[in-house]
């Protein structure tokens, strides 16, 4: 791992917060409001609606690759057995997610993973409640041409009563028309209507999106919270005389190093960020070697597979409403939304290639080129459409499985350079499919419906590996450390003083979308934490 060099500043916190997700941001507020002196550490950039690129295209501003002098808020993870995608920045995956906000089945709840610990649904529901309220979930008000072909498709399975709206952490005031903070009696910022221009993925230029930036961390630092954006956290040590020292780097100049002290520390960082920071700090016998051997088991995504279709010769807009607007539930564990990009928005068209399941990449590759010659005419247009958004439309299938991976330190398999996660199977499980048989037969009703084609990611087409942007799991909870990471209150097994609140905490597969479901359980963990004694 790499180590902070040249001079540091000490600062000394009550809480510091590695991370400004929807476990961070939660905890900031709600640790402010009781008193505590708190320090918010994010390696990314922090954003004003206006630094959001205008389209994908412009992939300096959007994705995230210091290395290559991509400063955005989307960064794509290669893993052995999933594609991982999650944001950056300040206000964390909010930034980038979909807004969905759903509750999750009673599967989840009673899942034997993390049951035995605790009524989830019944500790969970007041939390639930307070997320909703602070993230503004408001009822999508728009039908777009996808939610109606999707609806269509609802009737043809004799499912019509499982379409609904989506629930979305949008603001639908007037468009274009910022008024005074409406939800916050006042405190919070000034906010925009939403105008349904669709770019909620790439960052909302129009203000209308509930990012935490707007809610939960905007409050957090008018109470005196300090967050501190382009920190890299490289190690976090326990002091003899007791509390933590937090290094860093600032994540664009090497050698710019700061080191931090507190009493008690918080990993908010998610999967992606939390776990690799623990992992390399278990090997580290000056960082937390006692942490749990379960550390990086349990890995879950939501089983996604993500389909485009492209309509080449439609004369509908797919790219207009918010980024996911309505839902169909086949069964009680499986789901499936309508995706959309803003118009412009088409970088995805050259990792896509024609969706062909199969059991290997000669396989794959053979009914992709099978398919292409049954319609090249379909095919070249759908390909070199000019604005590829505004014909396709992403179909997001979820379904609740409690298969999982495991996660250590290693080089990846595709470059053989930087050190990071990399995946493994869980013993006793399969690996994660991106083709699932019902999935595909949604994907051709609705490309049947539209005169289109089906295309998926080119890295499940050549690997087989699905996509994901909900990866949860690694530091799951247990009765002890050899059950689990952390206990029922989020404590670190083996550290006083030492939290995880993030999606690497969820113990269970929600299913849905987890944003909500991680916010209810921040929430829950910082109602354990007493106020700071004067």
């Amino acid at each position: 791992m790499k180590h902070a060099q040249g001079p540091s500043v000490q600062s000394h916190w009550d809480w510091i917060i590695v991370g400004s997700g929807f476990g961070g941001s939660v905890s900031a507020l709600r640790l402010a409001e009781k008193g505590y002196r708190v320090l918010v550490l994010e390696k990314g950039k922090r954003f004003d609606k206006r630094d959001f690129p205008t389209s994908n295209w412009d992939v300096m501003r959007w994705l995230w690759r210091p290395a290559l002098g991509m400063r955005g808020l989307f960064q794509m993870s290669f893993l052995s057995h999933v594609t991982v995608l999650h944001g950056v920045g300040v206000g964390g995956g909010s930034l980038v997610y979909a807004n969905t906000l759903p509750l999750p089945k009673d599967g989840f709840f009673a899942s034997p993973s993390w049951s035995h610990l605790a009524d989830w649904r019944a500790e969970l529901a007041p939390h639930y409640a307070t997320a909703r309220r602070m993230l503004g979930a408001a009822t999508n008000p728009s039908v777009t041409p996808g939610d109606r072909v999707l609806r269509s498709i609802a009737q043809d399975l004799g499912k019509e009563k499982d379409f609904h709206s989506t629930e979305v952490a949008v603001f639908f005031g007037k468009p274009d028309v910022e008024v005074p903070d409406p939800y916050f009696d006042g405190q919070g910022p000034p906010r925009t209507g939403c105008n349904f221009c669709g770019a909620c993925m790439t960052g909302c230029r129009v203000g209308a999106k509930n990012t935490l930036d707007r809610n939960y961390l905007y409050l957090a630092e008018k109470l005196g919270v300090r967050v501190e954006p382009e920190t890299e956290v490289l190690a976090v040590r326990p002091r003899k005389e007791g509390g933590y020292r937090v290094e860093t780097e600032h994540t664009f100049r090497e050698r710019d190093a700061r080191t931090f002290t507190a009493d008690r520390i918080i990993f908010a960082g998610g999967v992606m960020g939390t776990l690799p920071l623990l992992l390399a700090m278990r090997e580290d016998p000056d960082g937390l070697p006692r942490l749990s051997e379960r550390l990086g088991d349990k890995v879950r995504t939501n089983n996604e597979s993500l389909i485009g279709i492209i309509a080449p010769d439609t004369k509908e807009d797919f790219s207009k409403g918010v980024a996911i607007t309505s839902i169909l539930e086949t069964d009680e564990h499986s789901h499936v939304e309508p995706v959309r990009y803003a118009e412009g928005s088409g970088f995805f068209r050259i990792m896509a290639l024609p969706y062909s399941p199969g059991s290997n990449v000669l396989v794959r590759l053979g009914g992709a080129v099978r398919g292409f010659l049954r319609q090249p005419w379909l095919w070249l247009k759908a390909l070199t459409v000019r604005d590829f958004a505004k014909v396709s439309q992403v179909l997001l299938y979820m379904r609740t499985l409690e298969g999982s991976l495991r996660v250590r330190l290693g080089r990846s398999p595709y470059t053989g350079f930087s050190r990071g996660l990399v995946s493994d199977l869980s013993p006793g499980t399969s690996a994660p499919s991106a083709f699932m048989d019902e999935a595909g037969d949604l994907a051709r009703r609705f490309a049947d419906k539209v005169g289109g084609v089906s295309m998926t990611m080119i890295s499940e087409s050549l690997m087989g590996t699905p996509t994901t942007a909900h990866i949860l799991g690694g530091a799951a909870m247990g009765a002890s450390a050899d059950e689990g990471v952390i206990d029922r209150e989020h404590r670190l097994f083996g550290y006083e003083g030492l939290y995880v609140i993030d999606g690497s905490a969820v113990s269970a597969n929600p299913g849905v979308n987890p944003s909500l479901t991680i916010t209810a359980l921040a929430e829950r963990a910082m109602s354990k934490i007493p106020a700071r004694s004067s």
